[in-house]
């Protein structure tokens, strides 16, 4: 074959690919920084620079973003309103962040928790100014009672009922070991069921869900409307491993009450950057991920 006629046919296959793209329906995806936490490191290509960050991620498809770096008033460096300009700039939003702490063994012990709640105080009004709707709670770990776990539920009753007086929606994420009991009860079974569900939601991470032999489907069924977030994570990017039932899973998101999932990866199989792009392909081209998901 000629060379002319060769760069005529790469030509029509890439006019082709990018047909299809743009035919694909536009669809609100969001993705934990978490995700792409090294490529802000010292000497990484965007360090420094989470704006960069930001609208690299936008031009691969995401259109909104769980924080996971706040401190000292700060995201990731920038106030909360710089922080907020910086997603607006790129196109997108941070609608989530994952911050925060639990009551430690001294409060649990002594009751005196006045510091905990000013400290929760500052947090939410710093989200609050970013504009950042949703505050989530990554960890906690696992009490040796139900007496300790229930001061913990309470404390999340509290933290819940003062961000929704300031129009944040406060929740909790889980790791594997949630699915572990205490005393006689599964701790993350003990939570939903001894928190408001007016003020706290869960943040359902469906790997580790499945890490902990469960189902996230059985919880959506057993627990319903409970989960308005969710980690769409797999054992690298999205879709690599086949061992998670992502169809199920967005199939039965009405049950869950989803509003927002954020994909999340915590290891890839080559690079970080191709590993992104490749997860938003994956959710964009699969037909039962809808655009978007309502609030009730």
């Amino acid at each position: 074959m000629k060379l002319k006629s060769i760069l005529t046919l790469v030509a029509a296959i890439a006019l082709g690919f990018n047909a299809i793209a743009a035919n694909l329906p536009k669809k609100e995806v969001g993705i934990q920084l978490y995700s792409v936490r090294q490529m802000l490191d010292p000497g990484a290509k965007y360090e420094g620079n989470v704006a960069g960050l930001m609208k690299e991620l936008a031009k691969m498809g995401y259109t909104q973003f769980e924080a996971a770096n706040y401190g000292d008033g700060k995201f990731y460096g920038l106030t909360p309103q710089q922080f907020s300009k910086a997603a607006a700039d790129a196109g997108t939003k941070v609608t989530s962040s994952h911050t925060g702490r639990p009551l430690n063994d001294e409060e649990l012990r002594t009751g005196n928790i006045t510091d905990f709640y000013a400290y929760w105080d500052k947090v939410l009004d710093d989200h609050k100014a970013a504009g950042i709707e949703y505050v989530v709670l990554p960890w906690m770990n696992v009490p040796s009672t139900l007496a300790d776990l229930q001061k913990q539920c309470d404390a999340l009753n509290e933290i819940g009922r003062r961000a929704a007086a300031k129009g944040i929606k406060f929740g909790y994420h889980n790791h594997s070991h949630e699915f572990n009991k205490v005393e006689d009860k599964v701790m993350i079974d003990y939570m939903i069921e001894n928190t408001d569900p007016k003020n706290v939601l869960f943040e359902l991470d469906v790997y580790w869900a499945m890490m902990g032999h469960a189902s996230p489907v059985d919880y959506f069924n057993k627990y319903p409307g409970r989960f308005k977030l969710l980690h769409i994570k797999d054992r690298r990017e999205i879709g690599q491993s086949g061992m998670v039932g992502f169809d199920a899973i967005f199939n039965n998101a009405s049950t869950a009450g989803l509003e927002k999932y954020y994909v999340e990866i915590e290891e890839y199989t080559d690079g970080m950057e191709k590993g992104a792009k490749e997860s938003v392909d994956y959710l964009l081209a699969a037909p039962y991920v809808k655009p978007a998901y309502s609030k009730k």
